[in-house]
């Protein structure tokens, strides 16, 4: 069944009802990259009976080895059924190759740029017009890392981004031995004979990982190395972005620590900034791991009601701003 999209081909998948929820899944084919035929899944979640009266769009981002899942069990727990039951217009994006995305053509060297340059302005693009009002944007490690590579270099702006939320996400973690450009370039000739990685043997998560995601990391984190492309360099164009913004990092994150996700967050000029660290010194019932921050019994009680707050107000609980 095509959408009413006048933008790009979109399929409607399926439009079913998960109990007091609604769930729409589209696929979109935008044919604004190098490789046509490239696909994106974006599942979209409201309250069973008040399609009608939807609120204000929300666009979430999983991390790497991940999919829609990460916000959406089976069960219907997750950030995404809350945001809906709260009201908010739900869109669930999967990158390339994962979840209910296919995989492209050149799967294998599929990169943040390329999900930051044409695969994010085309979900904005599309839900701007399906809801007719500008989304909020929630990105999860990775997810949070290509909606920062998406507004550095200017491929999103304020006309499709709200605001942003990045949880666990940074880049400014030093990796030293990647410093040096013999190891370097020994990663680079070991992981091109490789064309993904898997999530789950190496114990990540559920999807695999195209490698040209680890080669962009390797020349991110090199001697020379800088968050960008060969075009644009990311990591200086976010002192130009004003969206509001919140960071998200937490103390048992041992894989993308609080004080880097703080960094990323002082890069942006954006004039509301909030940051927020998950652990038992500042409050919090537990002290978060980098999954946990989200998918715990503590994120449903602690963490999901301090994003419906964000969300609506753009601003913290009071007592929960830290200097």
């Amino acid at each position: 069944m095509q959408s009413s999209s006048e933008l790009f081909p979109v399929a409607l998948m399926s439009a079913e009802l998960r109990g007091d929820l609604s769930e729409d899944v589209y696929r979109l084919k935008p044919g604004n990259s190098t490789d046509p035929s490239v696909e994106l899944a974006l599942t979209r979640l409201g309250r069973s009976g008040q399609e009608a009266k939807r609120g204000v769009p929300v666009i979430l981002l999983h991390g790497s080895f991940s999919n829609r899942r990460f916000w959406y069990s089976p069960k219907g727990i997750g950030l995404g059924p809350y945001l809906a039951r709260a009201g908010f217009d739900v869109w669930i994006a999967e990158m390339r190759g994962h979840g209910l995305s296919p995989r492209n053509l050149n799967y294998r060297q599929n990169r943040v740029a390329d999900y930051g340059r044409y695969d994010l302005p085309a979900i904005a693009a599309f839900v701007c017009e399906q809801t007719a009002q500008i989304p909020h944007w929630l990105g999860h490690s990775l997810g949070g890392i290509t909606l920062a590579a998406a507004l550095g270099g200017h491929y999103l702006g304020e006309n499709e981004v709200a605001s942003a939320a990045l949880f666990g996400s940074q880049i400014s973690r030093v990796y030293w031995p990647l410093k040096v450009p013999p190891v370097e370039w020994g990663g680079r000739l070991l992981l091109k004979r490789f064309a993904a990685l898997s999530g789950s043997r190496l114990k990540r998560g559920p999807e695999d990982e195209p490698i040209g995601l680890a080669l962009e990391s390797l020349r991110w984190h090199g001697l020379f190395g800088r968050f960008g492309d060969s075009e644009r360099d990311w990591w200086a164009g976010l002192v130009e972005v004003g969206v509001p913004l919140l960071a998200v990092g937490a103390v048992g994150d041992q894989q993308d620590p609080a004080w880097a996700c703080r960094k990323l967050l002082e890069q942006f000029g954006s004039q509301t900034r909030e940051f927020v660290c998950l652990g038992k010194k500042n409050g919090f019932a537990d002290d978060y791991g980098h999954v946990e921050m989200l998918v715990s019994k503590h994120a449903q009680r602690e963490v999901w009601p301090l994003v419906g707050h964000w969300l609506r107000q753009l601003q913290l609980p009071v007592g929960l701003k830290q200097s």
